[in-house]
């Protein structure tokens, strides 16, 4: 794999100490696995990060799930069904989500919607502990019981396509990127309700919280930029350029860094949130989508679709360390905790 790095040695210096020190040993991720939702073989991948591979495949018995959960204890994983097409696309409608016990490698529950719904982004808030679900076709994201698997309520959207969720540390507010639109919704969560709509860019795709909940980005579809929304005044602040369209995206558990994928030129990008700026880019493999930061900040992993795999990239060498063969079209990450 090839480094490239777009700035001077001396502003590149400033970059290695964050990782240097980092506490935890990129080869030694501790407690947990990665788990993988296959869109193309409609299977949840479960990947040992010890090894880097494999050890577990469940069918999702229906359509394809995008995106994956893990519950806090990270025993049971939830899958949302979204159907065979893509968001905005003609095709069917999802209607469930599939529970999945992670160490037995079954379905154990479906929470069944009634109707099509196309449920997509699932993030369990830890206020509460209820998991959220976008549903695009509602406009809305649905609040589920994870252990009754009990719809309890809804907040709305204001805006179709609630394609992509992210809540803040506290629980209290939620952000979603409305696709066609080119907005972002901020959500109340604890009151249930819509505070306000953002306009970003037409299309936007995807979205990302820091840890200490000061920014929220999304990727603008037509320009290689990032948006980036300040949380503490919803306001749009400013656009990071890109080499390239960028997607999913992923910060650090210190908030220092964000790792973006940026699908039309196979890349990953490391920005600095100090400046507001690309500090280094990577190679991946063809069309990385989604990107995970481990909880111990030490490993970025990132599905590319095209390759059926993800890269495991380590963040203090800024390398690609592994490519984990997952699945066809892999996409949704989650980390599922040990006890």
């Amino acid at each position: 794999m090839r480094l490239r790095f777009p700035v001077a040695a001396a502003a590149l210096a400033l970059i290695a100490p964050p990782f240097a020190g980092a506490a935890a040993d990129a080869a030694s991720p501790g407690s947990g696995c990665l788990l993988v939702a296959n869109k193309g073989d409609r299977t949840l991948a479960i990947v040992d990060p010890g090894t880097d591979q494999v050890v577990g495949t469940v069918a999702e018995d229906g359509e394809t799930g995008h995106e994956v959960a893990a519950s806090p204890d990270g025993r049971l994983a939830f899958v949302p069904i979204y159907g065979n097409s893509g968001v905005g696309m003609p095709g069917t409608d999802g209607r469930v989500i599939r529970v999945i016990d992670v160490h037995r490698r079954k379905i154990v529950g479906t929470i069944d919607f009634g109707r099509g719904v196309r449920p997509h982004c699932a993030v369990f808030n830890p206020r509460d502990g209820l998991l959220y679900v976008t549903t695009e076709l509602d406009k809305a994201v649905a609040i589920i019981d994870p252990r009754s698997l009990r719809i309890v309520g809804t907040v709305p959207t204001g805006k179709s396509q609630s394609h992509m969720l992210a809540i803040s540390s506290d629980g209290r507010r939620g952000y979603t990127a409305n696709v066609a639109s080119g907005t972002v919704s901020v959500l109340d969560l604890a009151a249930r309700k819509l505070l306000t709509v953002i306009a970003v860019a037409r299309p936007t795709q995807r979205i990302a919280i820091t840890p200490d909940d000061r920014w929220v980005f999304t990727a603008d579809q037509q320009q290689a930029r990032l948006a980036v929304i300040d949380a503490g005044t919803n306001r749009l602040k400013t656009f990071i350029a890109l080499p390239g369209i960028a997607y999913g995206t992923a910060s650090t558990p210190d908030s220092r860094w964000l790792v973006a994928a940026m699908p039309g030129v196979n890349q990953v990008g490391l920005i600095d949130l100090r400046t507001m700026t690309l500090a280094r880019s990577l190679d991946v493999p063809k069309s990385p989508q989604e990107v995970l930061v481990r909880p111990d900040g030490a490993v970025a992993y990132v599905s590319c679709g095209a390759s059926r795999q993800v890269a495991v990239i380590d963040l203090r060498a800024w390398r690609v360390r592994e490519l984990i063969a997952a699945g066809r079209n892999a996409d949704g990450l989650a980390w599922a905790k040990s006890d």
